[in-house]
């Protein structure tokens, strides 16, 4: 117990420069998931993707990021924080190695796994040193988590605007390859700046994390190749009922294991589960956008990757406005509910605009940029109060286990949305009247964005039922 109080009284004098250090590194996750969204054309292009198998690119990432995390917080309490962010960026920048030279879609999909992988071992031993580092400070602990959401906050913008340039200029694999010198600096740096994590005694609930990955990756497969080999066929049938009952056998092992993945008492916390819906909700519509935004501006507007990256450039910045200087102040006069409610309904009519208003010869700044203004400000807006609900009744010894099973969720919902969201696009563009067209590809977008959108408002009734309506410090 002697460790444990000595956080709480003696501050680390380097805690800044690792602050910087852990940022850097929550910045690079999340810069993982946009930097190749703008590359996602060239890439289907360079290694013979289809229009629905080009989504592995991004979802084999998530898949394995989700999936992993809580066993990533697990071994990083369990073997120390400091061990797992290292052995974390060693994967990552690895993986992004081979991401970069890749020379089939397979073999991509495989280093965005194991990309997904290192980031899911790093982003819970990273919060959880930050944690640590300023557990002995409330006011110092609020300004680290405020630079810990602005990094990953310039992480997508930081994404969207390198993604452009890259790829244009140095070509689609420069997008993975930036990792490398990257992730190396931090290999060298991290020892002089970070502390040896304390270790502690404990089973690794290996059973849990196995299954329920391999559930999530049995889901998303099923739904995926449903649009080929129908949903009434065989290998679907199989797929999806084999993930059901890994997921079932995930409970259970939850259920009856000494030292679960998961302890499942965890959801007795106020909020925490609508906290953990609003997350599902909030990134189950924001990445399908992202990716059909992202699409519709290269395969049906014709914009270069550059000018694809230059276009979505106001959104981070909305967001990190919103959520800095305006979120906070209006969950604390109107609490998480109301807050949360306009939020979603933000994103919902967003998602309309876009599904109505995106012709095939249509304009950036008529078409796009309102709906990307709307739908930016909805996303900041939701993000803090949804964040808030899922860790506010946490105690710190669980602010762990917390942070990993909210960003396990939201991951696997936005893995299984967009699944969903692809299946229906390609569906809509396979029945289009307009053939094999720009057209056709553009009404399949559509639908993906409004059924985006109906996710948005199921969220927001969502919030009205389950939030129980407090205010920020009640």
């Amino acid at each position: 117990m002697s460790t444990h109080s000595q956080t709480h009284t003696e501050a680390d004098p380097k805690r800044w420069k690792a602050l910087v250090l852990l940022c850097t590194a929550f910045f690079l996750t999340i810069m993982d998931t946009t930097i190749m969204q703008v590359a996602l054309p060239a890439i289907k292009e360079g290694l013979g993707y289809t229009q629905v198998s080009l989504q592995w690119v991004m979802n084999a990432y998530i898949i394995f990021f989700g999936g992993l995390l809580l066993l990533g917080g697990k071994l990083s309490d369990l073997f120390g924080q400091r061990r797992i962010f290292v052995w974390g960026f060693s994967i990552l920048t690895m993986a992004s190695l081979l991401a970069g030279l890749a020379w089939n879609d397979s073999v991509l999909n495989i280093a965005r796994a194991l990309q997904g992988a290192g980031s899911a071992l790093i982003t819970p031993a990273a919060m959880s040193i930050v944690m640590t580092l300023f557990s002995a400070n409330t006011k110092e602990m609020n300004k680290a988590l405020a630079f810990w959401g602005l990094s990953g906050a310039a992480g997508g913008l930081a994404g969207v605007f390198l993604g452009g340039i890259i790829t244009e200029w140095l070509g689609w694999r420069w997008t993975f390859l930036i990792y490398v010198p990257i992730g190396i600096l931090v290999l060298v740096l991290t020892p002089g700046l970070i502390k040896q994590g304390l270790r502690r005694n404990g089973r690794i609930d290996y059973a849990g994390a196995i299954s329920v990955t391999v559930a999530i990756v049995l889901f998303v497969y099923g739904i995926v190749t449903a649009e080929h080999t129908g949903w009434r066929s065989p290998s679907t049938l199989w797929t999806l009922t084999i993930g059901a009952l890994l997921f079932i056998l995930f409970i259970f092992i939850q259920v009856k294991r000494k030292e679960p993945l998961l302890p499942l008492s965890i959801f007795k916390i106020p909020n925490l589960a609508a906290g953990n819906i609003a997350l599902i909700m909030l990134n189950g519509m924001w990445i399908p956008f992202n990716y059909f935004i992202m699409l519709y501006l290269q395969q049906v507007l014709k914009l270069s990757p550059l000018s694809a990256g230059a276009a979505l450039i106001p959104a981070p910045i909305l967001i990190a406005i919103t959520m800095i200087f305006i979120a906070g102040k209006l969950v604390e006069k109107f609490g998480l509910k109301a807050v949360l409610f306009v939020a979603f309904l933000a994103l919902g009519c967003s998602m309309l605009l876009l599904s109505f208003y995106t012709p095939v010869d249509g304009n950036y700044l008529a078409n796009v940029l309102p709906a990307l203004l709307l739908a930016s400000f909805g996303r900041g807006l939701a993000y803090v109060p949804a964040q808030s609900a899922a860790i506010s009744g946490a105690k710190p010894e669980e602010s762990g286990l917390v942070s990993g099973v909210y960003n396990t969720t939201s991951q696997i919902g936005s893995a299984i949305s967009l699944a969903i969201m692809v299946v229906i696009a390609a569906a809509t563009t396979a029945s289009s009247t307009a053939g094999e067209s720009v057209g056709a590809l553009n009404e399949g977008f559509q639908q993906a964005f409004f059924w985006s959108g109906m996710v948005a408002f199921a969220g927001a009734v969502l919030a009205i039922i389950s939030i129980r309506s407090q205010k920020q410090g009640e």
